[in-house]
């Protein structure tokens, strides 16, 4: 660890999951990373909430199918748009693409991950959370967004489509119109890029990007970039050239 390490906390991660092997395996990775450290393992979401609500850690890592409370619920009362100060929830799951996923979203999750992503995703989706960042695993970016903006042109006619308008909560019209670069930014959380990428497609620097991002909420009253993403696809913003 050098000198800029020490100086920084650790990333301070809760674990939650209904299987022992992928609490440890998570937790063997993560604690061998410089800044970050966990702090609580659960094995339901009940447990999870607690754990959570007391040590109010930077990030949690919360399983979707979890006894007692299953992560849906547990990310809904630790980050839903009813709770006064929301913690950051990534949804780290084996579900590629079906309800759950839809669920975690309107819940507040600030990211999604699948199991099979591998360590290294994993430590980067945490350092993202931990910084109001998001790291979404590009398969269920595109694919989940797309489905439902498609889930939205048969509202009328199926009760599945209702569910999914209910996951994108940002509003259609923003208060203020959004400027060229904003839309631009729009389009590129749309496809899953990180804040270091969209600087580097842009040729902007990082703070930036932030604070177009900081606009880019108040303007679609968006509690994060997930629901950034959401109204970009649900709009057609997110095929436009950046």
């Amino acid at each position: 660890m050098n000198d800029r390490d020490r100086e920084r906390a650790p990333i301070r991660v809760l674990i939650a999951d209904d299987q022992d092997m992928v609490r440890t395996g998570f937790r063997f990775f993560l604690d061998a990373q410089p800044d970050i450290t966990v702090v609580a393992e659960a094995c339901d979401g009940e447990e999870a909430v607690t754990l959570a609500r007391r040590l109010r850690p930077d990030v949690c890592l919360l399983d979707i199918r979890m006894p007692k409370l299953d992560g849906l619920e547990a990310t809904r009362m630790l980050a839903g748009p009813d709770v006064a100060a929301p913690m950051r929830v990534v949804v780290v799951t084996t579900f590629d693409l079906d309800e759950y996923v839809y669920g975690a979203l309107n819940s507040g999750a600030c990211g999604f991950l699948l199991k099979d992503s591998g360590p290294t995703l994993l430590a980067e989706a945490v350092r993202a959370a931990a910084v109001g960042d998001s790291l979404v695993s590009p398969s269920v970016t595109v694919r989940l967004l797309k489905h439902i903006t498609a889930a939205q042109g048969r509202k009328h006619g199926q009760g599945r489509a209702k569910e999914a308008v209910a996951t994108t909560p940002a509003s259609s019209v923003p208060q203020d119109p959004l400027t060229e670069r904003e839309l631009d930014v729009v389009r590129l959380v749309a496809l899953g890029h990180t804040n270091a990428e969209i600087a580097a497609s842009l040729f902007v620097s990082l703070s930036t990007v932030k604070t177009h991002l900081t606009s880019i909420q108040l303007k679609l009253a968006a509690r994060n970039r997930v629901e950034i993403a959401a109204w970009a696809w649900r709009t057609g913003h997110a095929d436009g050239p950046a």
